[in-house]
């Protein structure tokens, strides 16, 4: 880490190095023109005078040319220094950027062989415990439980995965149909109380209007953000699930009681890669995939997601869909 520091530091030295010689030059340019230009028209004086001619009228013909000269060296100077200023910035912001993809994409790597490799080694070490020791029914089912809680894990991040390369590269195709909203809700209420048997759920839904979607995207949208509720909030607190009719929309609120999102996170938190706090202060499982592909599908669907406070903790997320009819 320290030597691409140290190559990374290097790489802007240069490019800010070069940077100053280019100006340095340009201004070099200009300061040589100029004084080009004053000897020229010295040197024309001095041949007017050597030759007795004394006309006004000749005199304010040089004069007009050096004029006419400085002000074309001043102005395509400046067009030169402004463009290359505006260049200088766009290389540099974009030299920003691609470092930055690179630190998430190397964070990305670190959280997606973490997260494989924890579910793997529990599953393992309760399946070799099943297999060397004569447990109990609740035991038995306890260590089952578990493991199957960390291969729901492992399916989550491997569908995001592949979803994500596939919408990324424009493999995957949107399959459209009609979706009773009371039906599709209820399913995924009744997976997560199966999946998560520990975790408490509470759930409202209002309405049994119709929308058109993908089942499979729209599912994986709503169990992100359910899979993202029950990671960053405390064991001991409920989720509640809501779906109701807003006008000419149907609103699906995923409500915790969790750590809360700062309110200059809120944009950041959809976007590729990105998880709340630093490396060091991360304590939450994730690779900073799902809520992004929650905003591509939402999208995708012509609708919007977004998040609000809860009170008097915790956040809200919000999945706002047209509605059929």
């Amino acid at each position: 880490m320290g030597h691409k520091s140290r190559k990374i530091k290097f790489i802007f030295l240069f490019y800010w190095f070069l940077l100053a010689y280019i100006i340095v030059a340009l201004v070099w340019w200009y300061i040589a023109l100029s004084k080009q230009n004053e000897q020229m028209a010295a040197f024309k004086i001095h041949i007017l005078q050597t030759k007795g001619q004394s006309s006004s009228t000749a005199y304010q013909v040089i004069l007009k040319e050096k004029n006419r000269k400085t002000k074309q060296y001043i102005g395509e100077g400046a067009i030169f220094f402004l463009l290359i200023v505006a260049g200088a910035g766009f290389v540099y912001a974009a030299i920003r950027k691609q470092f930055a993809i690179s630190q998430q994409q190397q964070n990305f790597m670190m959280a997606v062989t973490h997260e494989l490799k924890t579910p793997i080694a529990v599953t393992k070490l309760n399946l070799e415990t099943l297999q060397k020791r004569k447990l109990d029914d609740q035991q038995q089912f306890s260590l089952l439980n578990n493991t199957i809680q960390e291969a729901n894990r492992m399916n989550i991040l491997c569908d995001n995965l592949l979803l994500s390369s596939q919408m990324e590269a424009g493999g995957y195709q949107i399959t459209t149909e009609k979706i009773s909203i009371s039906v599709f809700m209820q399913k995924i209420i009744d997976d997560c109380k199966i999946r998560y048997p520990f975790k408490m759920f509470e759930s409202t839904i209002q309405t049994d209007a119709t929308i058109e979607g993908d089942p499979f995207l729209l599912q994986m949208a709503v169990n992100n953000l359910i899979d993202n509720a029950i990671k960053y909030s405390p064991k001991d607190t409920s989720i509640e699930i809501k779906a109701e009719q807003k006008n000419e929309t149907i609103l699906v609120s995923i409500i915790d009681q969790g750590i809360g999102i700062a309110a200059n996170e809120k944009k950041k938190i959809f976007k590729k890669f990105y998880r709340i706090g630093t490396e060091a202060t991360k304590k939450a499982k994730g690779t900073g995939l799902g809520l992004y592909l929650v905003d591509k599908i939402i999208k995708g669907h012509e609708g919007k997601v977004f998040v609000q406070n809860n009170e008097p903790k915790g956040s809200i997320f919000f999945i706002e869909l047209k509605k059929l009819g």
